[in-house]
C-alpha cells in the first residue's frame, strides 16, 4: 500500500456523484482514517459530455470499462451504476483482477450474492454492501458486526422509502393511492415505473439479504412472501385508525427451532409500535436478539449522501483491511441449510374488510365459516354501504396460523353470503 489509495467508480448518477463528493470533501477526515490520501482514478460513464451534478475532472472519465476494471493503478472498484446484468459482469471482472469492490446494488446482491462473496474470497478481496439495504443506516455492518456474538430471531422494518412515503401521505392527508403516487414521482420519490417498490420487489430483496446475514441461511428472493401496498385504500387506512393500528410495509423475517420465514406485506401495527411512527421516506429497522433484547436503526433509506455515506464508510473498511493485509476475510459462509416454515407453523392476526350481503342470518354464516376453521374473531365493525343490500364488515381475527387464515380467505371467496373481499392484510406487533 503507497501514499495514496486510488479508486474506479463505475457510475456517475445521483449516488456516484454523493461519493465524489464525499472523497473530495472529506479528504482531510479519510486521511486521518485510513493513513493515505483516497483518489479517483477512473469514472465509467455513459456520456462524456453530459452535464452532472458535480464537477469531475474530464481526465477521469471514460467510456471503456476496462479503464477501470484492468486498470493496474485502482486499488477498489465502486459500483454504483444499477442493472444486475453488466453490474454482475463487471464486478466478477474487477475481483479476479484483484480489485476489492464496493456496490450499493441490492438487486444484484440478493440474486447474486453468494456467487459473488465466494469470488470475492477466492481472489483474497473484499466486497462490501452496506449501501445495498437502508441507504445510510449501518444496518448491515450492524448485523456482521454489532450483533454478530447475538442469535438474532427476528427482524422486522419499514426499508422502502417511496411506499412509506405514499402510506404517510395517505393516511396523514386523506388522499389516495394515486394520488400520492402522482406526487411522489413529481417530487422524485417514486420512479417513473414505480413496480418494484409499490409491488413490495425492492423491499423483499432487502429483506432477502437481511435474512441471509441475520439467520445465517442462504435466503433467496423466491423464498420471500411479497405483496405490494397497490391494494390498501384509504378505507383500510381510516379502520385501521379506527382500531388503534397504522398500516406499514413491512419486511418481516422470523426464525424459530431453526425454521424461517420471510415476507414483505402491508401489515397492521398498533400506534404504540416504534415502527408506526417512521414516516415520509424514513427507513427503520427493528431486531430482536437472545442476549441483546431489541433495537431498531432509524434513518434515511435513500438520497445521494446518506447512501454515499454508506459506500464511503465501506471505503474505509476497505482500506483498514489493506492496511492489516486481511482482506478477502471479512465474510463467513452461512452457517445453516435453510428451513422454511410451513404455512400451519406461521403465526398472526389477519385484516379482513369484505362486503357481505345486508339480510338476516349472513352474520351467522360468517361466523360459523370462521370458526369452523379454528379462527375466532377479536375485532368487528359494520358500516352500510351505497350498495343496496350490502354492507361492509371488517374485522381483525385472533392470532390463528397462515393455513387456517388461508383456509378461511378461500372459503370466502366462495361464499354466497360475501359479495367481495376488499382488503386482507396482516396484524402485528401483538402476541399472537
Amino acid at each position: 500500500m503507497g501514499e495514496h489509495v486510488a479508486i474506479g467508480i463505475l457510475g456517475l448518477g445521483t449516488v456516484g456523484s454523493g461519493v465524489v463528493r464525499m472523497v473530495h470533501g472529506h479528504q482531510e477526515e479519510l486521511q486521518h482514517k485510513v493513513g493515505c490520501k483516497v483518489v479517483v482514478e477512473k469514472v465509467l460513464v455513459q456520456d462524456l459530455e453530459k452535464e452532472r451534478r458535480v464537477s469531475p475532472k474530464q481526465e477521469w472519465l471514460t467510456l471503456d470499462p476496462d479503464d477501470v476494471l484492468s486498470n493496474p493503478n485502482i486499488d477498489v472498484v465502486i459500483e454504483v451504476m444499477g442493472g444486475i446484468g453488466l453490474a454482475r459482469k463487471y464486478i466478477l471482472q474487477a475481483l479476479n483482477n484483484g480489485k476489492h469492490v464496493i456496490t450499493a446494488n441490492k438487486d444484484l446482491m440478493a440474486l447474486h450474492g453468494a456467487e459473488l462473496l465466494k469470488t470475492a474470497a477466492d481472489n483474497g478481496c473484499d466486497l462490501f454492501y452496506e449501501a445495498s439495504v437502508a441507504g445510510g443506516i449501518p444496518i448491515i455492518r450492524a448485523l456482521k458486526e454489532g450483533l454478530a456474538s447475538d442469535r438474532i430471531t427476528k427482524m422486522m422494518g419499514i426499508v422502502n422509502g417511496t411506499t412509506n412515503y405514499i402510506l404517510t401521505k395517505m393516511d396523514k392527508q386523506q388522499l389516495s393511492f394515486q394520488d400520492v403516487l402522482k406526487e411522489a414521482q413529481e417530487l422524485g420519490f417514486a420512479e417513473a415505473d414505480p413496480t418494484s417498490d409499490v409491488e413490495g420487489l425492492d423491499a423483499a430483496r432487502k429483506m432477502a439479504i437481511l435474512s441471509t446475514l441475520g439467520f445465517s441461511m442462504n435466503i433467496h428472493l423466491d423464498d420471500v412472501d411479497v405483496k405490494g401496498i397497490t391494494g390498501v385504500t384509504k378505507e383500510d387506512i381510516d379502520y385501521a385508525r379506527q382500531f388503534g393500528y397504522t398500516i406499514k410495509l413491512i419486511g418481516n423475517a422470523r426464525k424459530d427451532d431453526g425454521k424461517v420465514e420471510v415476507s414483505v406485506e402491508p401489515t397492521l401495527l398498533p400506534d404504540t409500535h416504534p415502527l408506526s411512527s417512521v414516516h415520509n421516506e424514513y427507513n427503520a429497522v427493528y431486531i430482536y436478539g437472545e442476549a441483546v433484547g431489541e433495537t431498531m436503526f432509524f434513518g434515511p433509506g435513500a438520497g445521494e449522501l446518506p447512501t454515499a455515506t454508506s459506500v464511503v464508510s465501506d471505503l474505509v473498511a476497505v482500506i483498514r483491511n489493506m492496511r492489516l493485509g486481511v482482506n478477502g476475510k471479512n465474510d463467513v459462509a452461512p452457517q445453516y441449510e435453510k428451513q422454511l416454515k410451513p404455512l400451519d407453523e406461521i403465526h398472526g392476526k389477519f385484516y379482513y374488510r369484505l362486503h357481505i350481503k345486508d339480510e338476516a342470518g349472513t352474520f351467522s354464516v360468517l361466523a360459523s365459516l370462521f370458526a369452523e376453521n379454528g379462527v375466532s374473531l377479536e375485532k368487528l365493525l359494520q358500516n352500510p354501504t351505497s350498495s343496496k343490500g350490502t354492507v361492509e364488515v371488517v374485522i381483525v381475527t385472533h392470532g390463528t396460523t397462515k393455513q387456517r387464515d388461508s383456509l378461511v380467505y378461500s372459503q370466502l371467496l366462495k361464499s354466497d353470503a360475501v359479495y367481495g373481499i376488499e382488503s386482507h392484510f396482516r396484524v402485528e406487533g401483538v402476541s399472537a
